[in-house]
């Protein structure tokens, strides 16, 4: 059950991806977008920067090359951030056939609002998509940490053709069939991790990171479900299992964001990288949705107000607890 498999993207999540597949003797290419940046990993057969200490197996080919990555590929992998991706797969137009591809990428276009599985049947035409998503940090993945995710596919023959190539003793791929909601899940919880983050820098206990998450998944699965999504997704582990990662752990970078706002650090600085961080630039396009659906998302909102209106972090969370009071289950 060998298969070659090019991989869009040499970021921390594409490496890693690169490294799994590799390992369970696959034929894999990685192909990133900067010839100066495939210089370096095929020279240290390491990504130095973001994962260090990790080596890239020999078999795996690293290019620059659009057409040496996918020419007889059987499946792509785009592992390339919502900012840059229809950008970055404009060079792949008309390339390779018309093989499944498999999206890594959690976010939403700003000014499309499009997800990535539709952003990349737009500029691929007619493909079988899966989205591979769940809480895996690419850091715990490459060095062999169990983790489970999960693959969603309108077809679920694709999904289950992904499960079976993915998954090893340390790597469980659970199938869906609710392609919206895992995309959606996946971008969603990327705007709470900032407020997690923001929470954490205040100083703020567990009780309020504890409501916060419980609450923040309440918006995520009511604006996925008006969307069109299923609400048990939301439970699963694209939806609290990724949450919970984001919210709690140091590698991530969408809670980072939020601990160093809440820390009294400025905005410019703080957006100013070097990781790209989903929930920044999916935060806006959210609250559009919001605001125009009628959501009620109070979380969200706070998020979007800090990042783009310039709202101090505590004048966000004093506003967030003060609200008229409600049921829970409303």
């Amino acid at each position: 059950m060998t298969t070659t498999f090019a991989i869009l993207g040499s970021g921390g999540w594409g490496t890693a991806i690169a490294v799994l597949l590799a390992q369970s003797n696959h034929r894999v290419r990685l192909w990133s977008a900067h010839a100066e940046a495939a210089k370096q990993l095929n020279e240290a057969r390491e990504n130095v920067r973001l994962l260090p200490g990790v080596p890239i197996p020999e078999s795996v080919i690293i290019t620059d090359d659009a057409g040496e990555a996918t020419d007889g590929a059987d499946c792509w992998v785009t592992a390339i951030p919502t900012a840059y991706l229809r950008n970055t797969l404009s060079r792949f137009v008309g390339v390779g056939g018309n093989v499944p591809v498999i999206s890594l990428t959690k976010g939403i276009e700003v000014s499309t609002f499009q997800r990535p599985s539709e952003i990349i049947g737009e500029l691929l035409g007619e493909r079988n998509i899966a989205v591979l998503s769940g809480p895996s940090h690419a850091e715990e993945v490459v060095r062999g940490m169990p983790t489970s995710v999960t693959v969603a596919a309108a077809d679920l023959n694709l999904a289950v053709w992904v499960q079976r190539r993915f998954g090893t003793d340390r790597f469980r791929v659970y199938t869906s069939g609710d392609l919206i909601g895992v995309e959606l899940a996946g971008a969603l919880k990327n705007v709470v991790g900032i407020a997690a983050g923001v929470c954490d820098g205040l100083g703020f206990g567990d009780n309020a990171k504890a409501a916060l998450l419980t609450r923040g998944l309440v918006e995520m699965t009511r604006f996925g479900v008006a969307h069109g999504a299923e609400p048990a997704t939301f439970m699963g582990l694209a939806g609290i299992g990724d949450l919970m990662t984001t919210c709690f752990s140091p590698h991530g970078r969408n809670r980072r964001v939020g601990y160093r706002l809440g820390k009294g650090e400025p905005l410019s600085a703080v957006l100013a990288g070097p990781q790209v961080a989903e929930g920044v630039y999916t935060s806006r396009t959210v609250y559009d949705r919001i605001t125009q659906m009628r959501l009620d998302a109070p979380i969200m909102t706070a998020v979007y107000r800090v990042l783009h209106e310039g709202q101090s972090p505590l004048s966000a969370v004093q506003d967030l607890m003060t609200r008229q009071p409600k049921h829970e289950r409303v």
